[in-house]
């Protein structure tokens, strides 16, 4: 579709959410376009990493409330449900999308736009992003998944501060708090996104999504439980072709070349 535009190159999946006009607000065939990208990328032995970004100046200023990319009372509350569902649903496929995802904020990111960004695993900010959970000013509650993973991220107090006053941050702040990774001049943001995905695109797929669920699913098990799943997850690995590659080409000294098996 036009409003979001998928390449893919040596196992990168690069999206670009494409209605600069809109600040690349999401419609609700955007957000079923996303739901199918993730599940696509899912079950891609080819795709190792996926990037999303915001064409023009802003990365996603949120849903688009005139275009049902959100709940509408209009159609009543039934209908609004079903259409938070499906937004639901796009939060939870990125959520579990075993592949590392890195989201390029290269301008607002707010609502469900900062919460999309929130739910990749790695941020990189231009400086002249800014970010808002603006919902409260709108008379909306936070949706996105990011009433889960904002406490997460930069605690519950931070969080509470975040949602309910629903102030506009800016990259600097952002960065403080925790809310990004790294925080670079709009000139190297492509630069920067790209060297840390051809990193992960080159790394033991097997191995980074054991890890990545291993972190999900930690503030939800007892330290006992963690170790005994990474106990699970460790051997498992030791049974894989690319743990075997990865000890031979150290022996070598060499890169390891995985594969994913």
């Amino acid at each position: 579709m036009d409003s979001m535009l998928v390449e893919r190159a040596d196992g990168v999946v690069r999206c670009t959410l494409n209605r600069p006009e809109k600040k690349n607000a999401v419609t609700r065939e955007m957000w079923l376009g996303l739901i199918d990208l993730f599940e696509a990328v899912a079950v891609s032995p080819d795709d190792r990493v996926l990037v999303i970004t915001g064409a023009g100046d802003a990365f996603c200023a949120g849903a688009d409330l005139a275009d049902g990319g959100t709940a509408d009372a209009a159609t009543g509350v039934g209908s609004a449900l079903a259409g938070m569902r499906v937004v639901g649903r796009a939060a939870l496929a990125l959520h579990d999308l075993a592949k590392p995802t890195i989201a390029a904020v290269n301008g607002v990111a707010a609502g469900a736009g900062l919460n999309l960004a929130l739910g990749c695993d790695l941020i990189v900010a231009s400086d002249q992003a800014r970010f808002s959970e603006i919902f409260a000013k709108r008379g909306l509650a936070v949706d996105f998944g990011g009433s889960w993973v904002l406490p997460r991220l930069v605690g519950m107090h931070r969080a509470k501060e975040l949602v309910l006053l629903a102030d506009v941050i800016d990259a600097v702040e952002a960065e403080r708090i925790g809310l990004v990774n790294r925080v670079v001049a709009p000139e190297l943001l492509d630069e920067t996104v790209s060297e840390l995905a051809t990193r992960l695109s080159n790394m033991a797929p097997l191995a980074l999504a054991a890890s990545k669920r291993l972190l999900n699913q930690s503030f939800a098990v007892s330290m006992a439980e963690a170790i005994d799943a990474e106990n699970t997850a460790q051997a498992l690995m030791s049974t894989t072709r690319d743990t075997a590659e990865a000890i031979l080409a150290f022996f070598e000294r060499r890169e390891p070349h995985f594969r994913g098996s």
